[in-house]
């Protein structure tokens, strides 16, 4: 069975609290128990449904308890307020409606509560040397007399530090929280909202709490809207409606605008807020003579409403651009037909005539574009360029988006490539790159690989970098998705029509013989794939199944095991689910607790965000965190959980990572991601769920950029009608973006 609500095993004694009741009856009104949390037995995706199992200090057995539970861990002592229900299938249940984190008051208690990691510091051994110590008085000791913690074997200086400050912050945390709660938010942001103002977070809280929205990734103005109504912040504030136009507006971001008309943001703004339009229309002009936002006339007579910051990087990249174009570059003088001749005859390669087109463009020109679908040459073609470039003593720095592209490109040339982050050498210190125009790169050509996946904000931090006489390449599949962030940066360049552009189309005999390949470009030009007799060796299947429970089933049967074993591939390491949308049956989140069930069972790990996080996990991080090094859409596994530092190591391409407790909401399982977050990485083999449910995301750029994302395997699973509709449907999703009309101008 592949349920959507509860892991296989936990459905036959727990029941889904959101769902309504079929059977059973409360035992009682509203209750309050009080206990240690001894496992945690589920929790789902969303965070919306956990299942813990928690240990009353009076009671000889275990109480199951089902409610969301965010961000709890074993050993953390709860007092629950909800009521008993009883129910003919799953048993006697305490349903919490709230919870608090709690003091222990008994010696076993108070070992339980030190052990169980929530004071840093602190693990199992510890906790029992300290209890056996000081007995009951424990906590009292810590908290009002830490120096005597230094009677305890294996306590010294440092760790009573450690311990003493981790355990004022809980103190601190504790009454955030509370605050919290009493707002009707849950507990999963209190550490971040202390880490960010410290001492100051209650009253932050209370002033403004929409500035919450502003300061803190992952809490959005719906959760500061949320504390700020309930504190008597009066729905027609001022302070209100101007939060609310930079939350439409980062909202559009977050979907691939760079800017929003004006008329629109009004409206959007006084729809979500509930407010009229008069009042949305003067938050707009007050941010607007703040500097928060840009107000900007386009040549049609509208006017764009910009972030600064997307103005100012739409903008910039546009005059750099621009600029490059105006101002000769290096002189070099080339041979082009015996450069051709040479890097042919040394690479024992033959090039296609729009190869050995972007080769002549190259030459002179201060910007080239080369675009092409799988099969064409761009990889040939680019190291052909290195080759003939570093013959002529030419300096050139290669890069891509993400580490696993760099890395193909490294292979692929046998140079090294960097991600575009590293190139321009982000500093910590200072909060901004290195290179700049200030301080450039020390190259006299810049080729950038997977430029479908650059979005507007680092094409701009990369023109900054690139050297006045200095010349780009760049690389890319204009035909995939646009970039997850804001702008659609290679094909408003292609657009634009002021750069040469050389479209690769001559498939190579090599590549024609993988169906993937063909398929690409079948699906590319609208056409319905070629899929082979069953039993047929191939590296292209499709297996159909019509009901969503049927996809999701096989989907996970596929990746967890088929594969695996048909075809001797790791089901974590080598194969990749890509679903089109998040939620639904045969959504990202629905797969990933299903596949997690598979490949990385247990009762162990971390809870935060409603994902369970243990120890193997594949994860893929959500956010560039530049102090980190590690950038949206980079895969990595949990190489370790501990619970005493409270740490999470993740290794990212040999390169461990640790991630504090309060920092896991920027990380999620990845054993199914979005085709959208799939981009610029490629995997031995690929499994696509298509369901009709999928239909407004179902379109013909993103089948073509999933299919794209495989060199050895690719498995769709669905009806043959979702693939019709995505072949069908090759109306690109418009982005608010003026790159184009900008570098005409």
């Amino acid at each position: 069975m592949c349920d959507h609500w509860t892991p296989r095993g936990v459905e036959d004694r727990v029941r889904d609290p959101a769902k309504p009741e079929r059977r059973g009856t409360p035992t009682g009104q509203s209750s309050t128990i009080e206990g240690v949390v001894e496992r945690i037995v589920f929790a789902s995706a969303s965070g919306g449904f956990t299942v813990l199992r928690v240990r009353e200090s009076d009671k000889p057995d275990s109480t199951s308890v089902v409610g969301s539970f965010p961000s709890v861990t074993v050993g953390e002592m709860l007092r629950l307020n909800g009521r008993w229900v009883l129910d003919r299938r799953f048993g006697k249940q305490f349903r919490a409606e709230s919870y608090e984190s709690v003091m222990p008051a008994t010696v076993a208690g108070i070992e339980r509560y030190l052990g169980s990691g929530l004071i840093r510091g602190i693990g199992p051994v510890i906790a029992e040397r300290l209890v056996a110590r000081f007995g009951a008085d424990t906590l009292r000791v810590i908290d009002t007399a830490p120096t005597r913690l230094r009677e305890v074997d294996g306590i010294g200086p440092k760790r009573t530090e450690m311990i003493t400050r981790a355990w004022v912050q809980q103190k601190e945390i504790r009454n955030v929280m509370l605050f919290l709660q009493s707002h009707e938010v849950g507990p999963a942001h209190a550490t971040k909202i202390f880490k960010k103002y410290g001492h100051e977070a209650l009253a932050v809280l209370r002033e403004n709490p929409y500035r919450l929205a502003e300061d803190i990734p992952g809490i959005g103005f719906r959760t500061a809207d949320r504390i700020a109504q309930s504190i008597g912040v009066p729905p027609d504030s001022p302070v209100r409606a101007e939060s609310g136009v930079l939350y439409v507006l980062n909202r559009l971001r977050e979907e691939g605008h760079v800017f929003c008309p004006r008329n629109e943001t009004i409206a959007e703004t006084a729809n979500t807020l509930g407010i009229p339009s008069e009042l949305a229309e003067s938050a707009l002009d007050r941010l607007r003579d703040s500097g928060k936002i840009v107000l900007y006339e386009m040549g049609s007579g509208e006017v764009a409403v910009y972030l600064k910051m997307l103005h100012a990087c739409e903008s910039g990249t546009a005059n750099s651009l621009k600029t490059l174009m105006r101002v000769p570059g290096k002189r070099v003088k080339i041979d082009v037909e015996r450069a051709v001749q040479w890097v042919e005859q040394r690479n024992r390669i033959e090039l296609s005539p729009e190869q050995k087109e972007a080769i002549h463009q190259s030459v002179g020109a201060r910007v080239l574009v080369v675009t092409g679908g799988p099969g064409t040459g761009k990889t040939t073609l680019v190291r052909s360029i290195v080759d003939i470039y570093e013959k002529k003593r030419l300096r050139l720095c290669l890069c891509a988006p993400t580490g696993r592209a760099a890395k193909r490109m490294s292979e692929a040339t046998g140079r090294e490539a960097k991600t575009i982050h590293r190139l321009l050498e982000y500093s910590p210190k200072y909060g901004a790159f290195i290179r700049d125009e200030t301080h450039p790169l020390e190259t006299d050509i810049v080729v950038v690989d997977e430029m479908s996946m650059v979005d507007i904000v680092l094409m701009f931090n990369l023109l900054r970098a690139v050297p006045p006489n200095g010349s780009l390449v760049l690389v890319g599949d204009v035909d995939q998705l646009p970039s997850v962030g804001p702008g659609s940066v290679l094909r408003e360049i292609i657009q634009s029509g002021i750069f040469p552009v050389v479209k690769l189309e001559t498939i190579f005999r090599q590549a024609a013989r993988s169906m993937i390949v063909m398929n690409a470009h079948k699906i590319n030009r609208g056409e319905f794939p070629l899929l082979k007799p069953a039993g047929t060796e191939q590296d292209f299947y499709f297996v159909e199944k019509d009901e969503p429970e049927d996809v999701c089933r096989t989907v996970v049967e596929m990746a967890a095991r088929r594969i695996p074993a048909k075809f001797g591939l790791d089901p974590v390491d080598d194969v990749q689910v890509l679903s089109p949308m998040h939620k639904g049956p045969v959504g990202v989140a629905r797969l990933n607790d299903e596949l997690q069930k598979l490949l990385n069972p247990g009762e162990g790990g971390v809870v935060r965000a409603g994902h369970v996080f243990r120890t193997g996990d594949k994860v893929m991080q959500i956010r560039n965190n530049y102090d980190k090094e590690v950038f949206n859409g980079d895969v990595g596994r949990i190489s370790d959980v501990n619970r005493i530092e409270q740490r999470v190591s993740v290794t990212f391409d040999g390169r461990d990572v640790a991630y504090d407790f309060s920092e896991l909401d920027e990380i999620v399982p990845a054993y199914a991601v979005s085709v959208h977050k799939s981009q610029g990485t490629e995997f031995p083999a690929v499994v696509v769920p298509l369901s009709t449910q999928h239909y407004m995301l179902l379109q013909r750029n993103l089948l073509y950029t999933a299919v794209t994302r495989a060199t050895k395997l690719v498995v769709l699973v669905g009806s043959k009608k979702a693939l019709s509709i995505a072949i069908r449907n090759d109306k690109i999703a418009r982005r608010y973006t003026n790159l184009a009309e900008r570098l005409r101008v």
